[in-house]
């Protein structure tokens, strides 16, 4: 976005990104450094000099299910208002999943690398985690088709991430169907995370859910407007049932914070010229970071089809220590903040996860840092004042 968003003001406001670990560059966490749309800065402002920060009052909750099923028919049947609730995050559509379809003891299947709290919250719940390595295979990361058949069972839930956290991924139709075939098969149910559906770059994105009768009757989907319009911190998402009985099970209810409900609605109408630029800086830097990572001997890249997220390989980079730990490795040397692999599931302990949705001079300078550090050179610590 604007390059006026430099390092030392990205310090000054004080974003949890930019301030957990204080001299580096924060690529660690899911927050852009672009601040947000004009609009639902406007309606912020206006809901602070009204004083209207009470609880969601029915008509806005209205407004909003309105709003979220107008922006998902532009990738496929709009749902039904009435199956849409409103909770504070994805994380909470998940836990209500987990309490409300799945048997005590059932088995969550998550492939991997995965978003981390997919593979702690369910145990959290009472259920095991069965993690599903994906396969890498032409410069793109692919579920594991076989892999998921013989972990899938009736009682089981597979959680499915798409657009792709962390590895920038949109699945194809094609794909999805696969898996579909996979949840007919078994009896399995799904629980689909859409949050990163706003920021398709090369890819289209393309929703499980409505595909097959079957998968209407097994899914739960979540969305938010928190990732595309960087609003995290406003605590709003829609969990969507697909068949009136999940959603007659579940309920449907308004608990999600009145701003997050508001700026929900305003960036689902209104703000379309302003995530159209985020795609277009996003696309940028994706193409940036796949040109540099080519000429990194050892570390692989894949493309990235949607999100703000890449996934690092270093496991072939002659800078052994590095690629042992590369995130603290590139903390420590590089003074560039990434998430360890590990996080993501087992046998990852060599790559780590990047945020790349920053301004561009922001982003050369973390990959000039990392490539320094790749032939061993130190780099200095960011400015904190």
């Amino acid at each position: 976005m604007r390059d006026e968003f430099d390092v030392s003001r990205l310090i000054r406001n004080t974003s949890k990104k930019w301030t957990d670990f204080p001299g580096t560059i924060g690529m660690h966490l899911a927050e852009m450094d672009y601040g947000v749309a004009p609009e639902i800065r406007d309606c912020l402002i206006h809901d602070a000099e009204a004083g209207t920060l009470g609880y969601v009052p029915a008509v806005d909750g209205a407004a909003l299910r309105e709003a979220t099923a107008s922006y998902l028919a532009q990738f496929g049947p709009a749902p039904d208002t009435e199956r849409i609730g409103l909770l504070p995050d994805v994380l909470s559509a998940l836990s209500l999943t987990l309490d409300t379809f799945l048997a005590p003891g059932a088995p969550v299947v998550v492939p991997t690398p995965a978003y981390a709290p997919f593979l702690s919250l369910p145990a959290l719940h009472g259920h095991p985690i069965v993690e599903v390595p994906s396969l890498f295979d032409v410069g793109m990361w692919h579920l594991d088709l076989d892999g998921l058949r013989a972990a899938l069972t009736k009682d089981s839930l597979l959680i499915l991430c798409n657009p792709w956290n962390p590895v920038g991924r949109s699945l194809t139709r094609t794909e999805l169907e696969e898996v579909a075939t996979l949840i007919e098969a078994t009896g399995a149910r799904v629980f689909e995370d859409n949050i990163h559906a706003p920021l398709t770059l090369s890819a289209p994105f393309c929703p499980f859910a409505p595909l097959t009768p079957t998968t209407r009757a097994r899914t739960v989907s979540a969305i938010s407007a928190s990732k595309g319009w960087n609003i995290a911190g406003l605590k709003c998402a829609q969990v969507v049932f697909h068949n009136p009985d999940d959603a007659a099970r579940a309920g449907i209810g308004n608990d999600c914070a009145l701003v997050g409900a508001r700026a929900g609605v305003v960036a689902y109408r209104d703000c379309e010229g302003w995530i159209a630029q985020v795609q277009a800086n996003l696309r940028e830097n994706a193409r940036m970071i796949e040109e540099r990572v080519a000429h990194w001997p050892g570390v692989t890249a894949p493309h990235v089809e949607a999100t703000y997220i890449t996934w690092l390989d270093f496991s072939g980079a002659a800078n052994r220590a590095l690629a042992e730990h590369p995130a603290d490795y590139l903390r420590e040397h590089a003074k560039v903040s990434l998430s360890p692999g590990q996080n993501f599931g087992r046998g990852y302990e060599q790559s780590a996860r990047m945020i790349f949705a920053t301004t561009q001079p922001v982003l050369n300078d973390a990959l000039d840092r990392i490539e320094k550090a790749l032939r061993g050179q130190d780099s200095p610590a960011i400015p904190v004042a």
